[in-house]
């Protein structure tokens, strides 16, 4: 066994045994008499994993790694990606409902517009977990995701610490997205106070249409004209708008000099954080979170059924929640984080920094 594949056991171990002390506990386990056993006639259980996109790197991550979980779990896993378009996600559940899954997973593209799909699985006696974002205003069985509100506060904590004073642009993701609500209520959880107390200005607030870099490169571009380049900080709601916002300060010759953080920890946003034009990123070790989801979905297909500690309200339900703790990154940890859990190599990170 590798270091860093024992690594990893130890890190599943202690989540194991941390959330099996929860009082309840994190995931409790009891067999559920109603639901028939999938595995009771020695059937392969089969998982559905429906995503929103593939057209950026994490997510490609999310699906080679989820794919690797369930079959090393000895099941099955479909997987389709609808890119975007809330129409097709459905239309896709939809054939997977009718494929005969014995469960469903979903990285909603439209928080509201994926209640449809709960629904038609519920209707065929198909449990439904939401996978790193919520589904709003449905009964969905299981909520699995990081801690988003605390990725905003760990990225406003960084950017606070260099720049307490100042400008400050706040670029926001697709609103279509929970997680951008809530990471932006963590960024002004820590920024409020200053704000109140005049040391801070946010002068640019905006959300991005489909997480689009163009879109984000297009809004650092208007924030900039409006304030006559009088930007001291950026917040991005993730790594691919701040590649945009990247882009926008340095076609003014300002990026390096204005500090920006994202999330996600792509390659290309670790790369510019060695280059020096990109602050922090938070790194939400997917590896952890495809292997929870992974064995928590087996296991409910077998009907188990799975209690937690905590609970997250979706409009109608207070859905059992799982949220995991993200990481911060800076130039002084990349070591110790991202390369050292293996996300990205030694290599990719420093054979090609961005500029």
């Amino acid at each position: 066994m590798t270091k860093k594949n024992r690594w990893r056991l130890m890190v599943l171990l202690f989540i194991s045994l941390f959330v099996g002390a929860c009082a309840p506990a994190e995931q409790a386990v009891k067999k559920n008499p109603e639901k028939t056993v999938v595995a009771a006639n020695d059937e392969t259980v089969k998982i559905g994993f429906s995503m929103d996109t593939l057209k950026e790197e994490r997510w490609l991550k999310d699906q080679a790694l989820f794919k690797e979980a369930v079959e090393a779990l000895g099941a099955e896993v479909e997987i389709v990606a609808a890119n975007g378009d809330d129409a097709l996600q459905i239309t896709q559940a939809e054939t997977l409902i009718q494929q005969g899954i014995d469960l469903l997973v979903i990285v909603p593209h439209n928080a509201e517009a994926t209640a449809a799909i709960v629904h038609k699985a519920h209707s065929a006696g198909i449990k439904v977990i939401a996978y790193d974002r919520l589904i709003k205003n449905a009964s969905i069985d299981l909520y699995v995701s990081f801690d988003n509100e605390r990725v905003g506060e760990l990225q406003a904590e960084a950017i606070l610490e260099l720049v307490p004073k100042g400008n400050y642009v706040y670029i926001g993701g697709a609103t279509t997205d929970n997680n951008v609500h809530l990471i932006k209520k963590g960024v002004f959880n820590v920024l409020q106070p200053a704000i109140d107390q005049g040391d801070i200005k946010v002068v640019y607030d905006q959300w991005t249409e489909d997480w689009s870099p163009e879109k984000a490169f297009l809004n650092m571009t208007e924030a900039l004209a409006a304030n006559n380049n009088q930007i001291d900080a950026v917040i991005a709601a993730n790594d691919a708008t701040a590649g945009g916002v990247i882009q926008a300060l340095a076609a003014q010759g300002l990026a390096g000099k204005i500090p920006v953080a994202g999330q996600d920890a792509e390659l290309a946003a670790v790369q510019r954080i060695v280059g020096g034009t990109q602050t922090m990123t938070v790194y939400k070790p997917i590896q952890i979170l495809t292997e929870q989801v992974a064995s928590l979905a087996v296991r409910m297909a077998k009907g188990d059924t799975i209690t937690t500690a905590r609970a997250v309200n979706n409009g109608k339900v207070d859905v059992p929640s799982i949220l995991l703790a993200p990481i911060p990154v800076t130039i002084d940890n990349l070591q110790d984080t991202v390369i050292k859990d293996g996300f990205h190599t030694q290599s990719d990170v420093y054979g090609q920094a961005a500029k």
